[in-house]
């Protein structure tokens, strides 16, 4: 174990409309934006950054104009030099690089909270790239104490960050928030008051953080089978923030839906059972068969997204 000192966060951006179609981050930039017309610098306690990553997709409610967004954050994208037939999504990376960043710099904004929905029926996760972030941790360990109406669940991709593809990696530290279930393309008034609410307690937290009203000291942070624990020692006036475990989940496989072999259409569909506490992944079209999965943590069951792309994703306990 080792002693992290870690410094105040100065900067925060609120991202929604990286994929034009997930409306709840787009109505949450919109709302924060409106509360800045009308309060000022004093709309929140921290400066806070909204952004709204993919306005020409968010304008045709569409996921994306010419290519995925969240996926042209690497470190090779943003070095590309934009040509004339650069797609607009990589063109719109480099403008929020320069922005946000640049990416790995020590100019790079403090923290990004990149907003999503997914058709998934996941409550709210919150997705980042390492164990080794402590600011994330913590933020996440604050979600799950704070919110109530929904399992809060942490998903770590443990990809390096020179390969880190997604908005929230040109940040020093980050995480993108996805909530579910809601439909593409339209707004559900629970999902969108979760996503407020988390953006909400993420501001809080960095205000009490940096403010010193909490201010961890000493942070210790050691994997024990595969959650994240953190022990911290406090300065503090008046209040008191808890550290302890925070459990995470780790990307295994992607799995296929069953296929003919020579069209590769499906033959089989996600079992109605699977998002209760049974082991069945899909039932056959044509039999009365049913296949069995191991011990595992499901997620982005039926997400639109990516039901004809061969995959979901599954992670262990």
């Amino acid at each position: 174990m080792a002693l992290v000192f870690l410094p105040a966060l100065a900067r925060m951006a609120v991202c929604g409309g990286t994929h034009g179609n997930e409306l709840s981050g787009v109505y949450v930039v919109q709302e924060m934006e409106r509360q800045w017309k009308e309060k000022g610098e004093c709309a929140w306690p921290i400066p806070v950054t909204t952004v709204l990553s993919n306005p020409r997709a968010v304008k045709e409610c569409r996921r994306y104009i010419e290519k995925d967004m969240n996926r042209c954050f690497n470190r090779a994208t943003l070095s590309s030099p934009i040509t004339d037939s650069s797609p607009y999504e990589v063109r719109r990376a480099h403008e929020l690089n320069n922005l946000l960043g640049p990416k790995g710099s020590t100019d790079a904004i403090d923290l990004i909270c990149d907003l999503h929905n997914t058709t998934a029926n996941m409550g709210l996760t919150l997705i980042h790239y390492t164990t080794s972030d402590w600011v994330t941790l913590h933020i996440c360990k604050y979600l799950q104490t704070k919110l109530t109406k929904v399992p809060v669940r942490v998903l770590v991709l443990d990809v390096p960050i020179s390969d880190a593809y997604s908005l929230e990696s040109v940040s020093k530290h980050g995480f993108s928030i996805e909530v579910g279930p809601q439909p593409h393309g339209v707004v559900r008034a629970d999902i969108y008051t979760i996503m407020k609410e988390a953006v909400d307690l993420t501001i809080d937290w960095i205000h009490k953080f940096s403010s010193g009203t909490v201010r961890p000291n000493q942070i210790w942070f050691i994997i024990v089978c595969r959650k994240c624990v953190l022990y911290q020692t406090m300065l503090f006036s008046g209040m008191v923030f808890e550290g302890g475990d925070v459990e995470a989940f780790r990307f295994i496989k992607s799995v296929d839906y069953p296929r003919d072999p020579e069209t590769r259409t499906l033959t089989a569909a996600i079992h109605p059972q699977l998002q209760v506490p049974v082991m069945l992944l899909f039932i056959i079209f044509t039999q009365n068969q049913h296949e069995h999965v191991q011990m595992i943590r499901r997620w982005f069951i039926l997400e639109s997204v990516i039901f004809f792309l061969s995959i979901f994703i599954t992670v262990k306990y």
